[in-house]
């Protein structure tokens, strides 16, 4: 007479007993023992590695688009085959379009810059003082001086690097060389004027504090001759993401004399790469944690062959295929769960402390890991993003997962008599 052998219990206690003794392999399995922590450890730096790269890719984006689009308008209205000289009344008429902050009437011209000891380039954009004070980047980021006053006066303000590559300070003067001066019977001679520094500021891109110079609209339609006009109306919206839904409402409001861009049009290319850089290297570094996944399978695998006498002795006790499927998923899934939730937490105490990590390698290395005329940014940025951190942790828990699935079902397809084969 024969009876039935009933399953045990899925994932009882049993299993794990035996899942854990797997796990802590002997003296004479220590080579098993080995791989397995490779394996762990390949999981661990993938997550982790993983995590940290896209958290800085993000911060770099969100670094560098505040600092582009906090400085430069999300739309830009432009005069068509006219003299932009009714700019007070179009920037009144765009600023009471729903959703629009600022709408600032802007000069902007390339200039050389020098003092005492040395001669630089740098670009001038006129603006309203009031305008000026509404871009939070640049009036919450003042290191030396005041804004107040700024219309009243022929004062300009500079970046912290400009001014230190000029060598001078705040109260200083420094000289203004325009190629666009006044027309002479020999052509158009450049114009210079000294001005002195009213104000500095320090905005934490490079780039921006090497070679912005901020001027008084007013003091610079006479620099540039321009009379009574200005070159563009700069809009700046509150939901620059959705800038789209805006153009239509600014057309209507400023009429069929002006034309529009938006900020996506003039940095398209540069949004562009940073968005496919940031893609290949996800796909790149997700390679790191299916090599990781691959060590398990081939752990997983030697550990079958080693245990053949012992899946042999469970089957005969009445152990189930099942059963022992179950034991060899719970060794090899255990592995890649541990492993994924140590790589969450290094890449996210990473992160935490990137800028002191970056110090002391800067330190033990005697170089500039992270140079800002190199990056642009002053700081290295480190933005982690929830779903996307989520995103990565369950990818590698899926991998981890379906990498034990192949060497579980082989211990489960061995018998008694074809497992002492193994030994």
């Amino acid at each position: 007479m024969t009876t039935a052998v009933r399953d045990t219990k899925p994932f009882s206690s049993f299993e794990w007993m035996i899942a854990g003794r797997y796990l802590r392999a002997r003296r004479k399995e220590g080579f098993i023992s080995v791989i397995a922590g490779f394996s762990f450890l390949g999981i661990m730096l993938g997550v982790a590695t993983l995590i940290i790269v896209m958290a800085v890719m993000n911060g770099f984006r969100h670094d560098l688009f505040s600092k582009i689009m906090g400085l430069n308008g999300h739309v830009i209205v432009q005069k068509l085959g006219e003299r932009f000289d009714d700019y007070e009344q179009m920037a009144d008429k765009i600023a009471r379009v729903p959703g629009v902050q600022v709408a600032m009437p802007v000069i902007e011209g390339q200039v050389m810059v020098s003092s005492s000891s040395q001669a630089l380039g740098g670009l001038v954009r006129g603006v309203r003082e009031s305008d000026l004070k509404a871009l939070k980047l640049v009036s919450g980021n003042i290191r030396a001086g005041t804004l107040d006053g700024f219309d009243a006066q022929t004062g300009i303000a500079i970046g912290v690097r400009l001014a230190n590559q000029l060598h001078v300070g705040l109260g200083d003067s420094i000289t203004l060389v325009s190629p666009r001066g006044a027309a002479t019977p020999f052509g158009t001679a450049p114009r210079s004027k000294p001005y002195q520094i009213t104000s500095i500021f320090e905005l934490g891109m490079s780039e921006y504090d090497r070679m912005m110079i901020f001027m008084p609209l007013k003091e610079a339609q006479k620099y540039f001759s321009k009379g009574g006009e200005v070159d563009v109306v700069e809009v700046i919206v509150n939901d620059p993401e959705n800038v789209d839904k805006f153009r239509t409402d600014i057309l209507q409001a400023g009429g069929p004399s002006i034309a529009v861009a938006d900020w996506r049009q003039r940095n398209e290319t540069f949004f562009n790469v940073l968005s496919v850089e940031r893609n290949v290297m996800f796909i790149i570094l997700s390679l790191i944690v299916l090599v990781a996944a691959l060590n398990i399978i081939s752990g997983l695998m030697m550990l079958v062959k080693d245990k053949g006498r012992d899946i042999a002795i469970l089957r005969t006790m009445g152990a189930t295929k099942g059963a022992v499927m179950r034991v060899f998923l719970i060794t090899g899934a255990s592995i890649g769960i541990v492993g994924t939730l140590a790589g969450l937490l290094l890449g996210v105490v990473f992160c935490w402390n990137i800028d002191s990590i970056k110090n002391f390698a800067s330190w033990v290395t005697g170089t500039t890991v992270f140079d800002p005329s190199v990056y642009y940014l002053t700081k290295l940025p480190a933005d982690i993003d929830v779903h996307e951190t989520g995103g990565i942790v369950i990818m590698a828990l899926v991998l981890s997962v379906i990498a034990t699935l192949y060497p579980s079902w082989r211990a489960s397809r061995l018998d008694p008599v074809e497992a002492l084969r193994y030994e």
